[in-house]
């Protein structure tokens, strides 16, 4: 019973949370060690260098026991208030497309940036927490069960903010999705518990996002050119930094690089809303980087620049030029 009223409480909590800004978007992958250990992979060549990667689609088509698996674990997080999107209508959605954007190019310059069928997935589906499943399916004597590590990853960081694994008990007769069910079950409120204090601590401290600035090669300015604002010069990369103090949750993020071209924040808190034509509305790092993009755009810099989203959680201000 107590384990009926922590659930309830779970979820009313995290859809009133979630409905001041937006309903997370969950989705269930293959883990890349089930993908890689059956086979399921494709070699992509990334900046020269070629990639193993796991191929959800061969997954998906080639192993009912993944279907069912991933079906189930559907049902188990709907029961929760949580429905999953679809990996398999994913991607369907980005074979639909009539080019799918692997690469971005400068109008003027054609300088160019890649992106790995990850990277489009990710974006494509826009999940905020990506269930990252592994299982195995194994045999005790005449009897079946399975083992299975679960993971909630999120999307923006790639960190992981909830994990269990556990074993179901052997069965002579129980489908492989029963087995899972039954396996998962017992360790979900943990899970859930979990996943609560992730989005506790994403309400109060703001989601964390990554911002890189770059120039293109055929700009008129610098990140180490200097600028006057409010009668104070500087380079503009510490203008830069100021505009971050006054715009992230209580002045959170970290720059890790800066150079004359380049310029890289992480651990950038930004809000989970704001208030766009009197209505709150959820801010992403595409908002965020916009509104950078427009604070260099006026008076004392002149400054027009492009901004692209890197999958959900990073964005790029490229200086310059759009």
């Amino acid at each position: 019973m107590k384990k009926i009223i922590f659930t309830i409480a779970f979820v009313l909590v995290a859809i009133m949370m979630f409905g001041q800004a937006k309903k997370p978007i969950i989705m269930v992958v293959p883990s890349d060690n089930f993908c890689v250990q059956n086979g399921y992979t494709m070699t992509v060549n990334a900046n020269g260098r070629d990639q193993v990667l796991p191929d959800y689609k061969m997954a998906l088509q080639q192993s009912d026991e993944l279907r069912l698996v991933m079906i189930k674990m559907g049902a188990i997080m709907a029961e929760r208030g949580f429905p999953l999107k679809d990996l398999e209508q994913a991607l369907k959605s980005i074979e639909s497309e009539s080019a799918e954007i692997s690469m971005l190019q400068s109008k003027s310059s054609g300088a160019a940036i890649d992106e790995t069928p990850i990277d489009i997935l990710k974006r494509t589906a826009k999940a905020d927490i990506i269930l990252d499943l592994d299982f195995i399916v194994k045999r005790q004597g005449p009897n079946y069960y399975i083992t299975f590590t679960l993971k909630g990853l999120d999307a923006y960081t790639n960190k992981q903010v909830a994990g269990v694994a556990g074993a179901g008990a052997p069965s002579s007769s129980a489908s492989v999705d029963l087995l899972l069910e039954e396996a998962v079950l017992s360790h979900m409120d943990d899970f859930n518990g979990q996943l609560m204090t992730f989005f506790d601590d994403m309400f109060k401290n703001g989601r964390e996002v990554k911002l890189v600035i770059r120039v293109w090669d055929n700009a008129d300015v610098d990140l180490e050119q200097d600028f006057d604002v409010n009668e104070t010069t500087d380079m503009l990369s510490f203008h830069i930094e100021n505009w971050m103090v006054e715009n992230t949750v209580s002045g959170r993020f970290s720059t890790v690089d800066a150079t004359e071209s380049m310029m890289r924040f992480e651990q950038v808190r930004i809000p989970m809303t704001f208030i766009n034509n009197n209505r709150e509305t959820a801010m992403d790092t595409r908002r965020f980087a916009s509104n950078l993009s427009k604070y260099l755009a006026a008076e004392p810099f002149n400054i027009e620049s492009k901004i692209y989203q890197r999958g959900l959680g990073e964005a790029w201000l490229i200086l310059g030029e759009k």
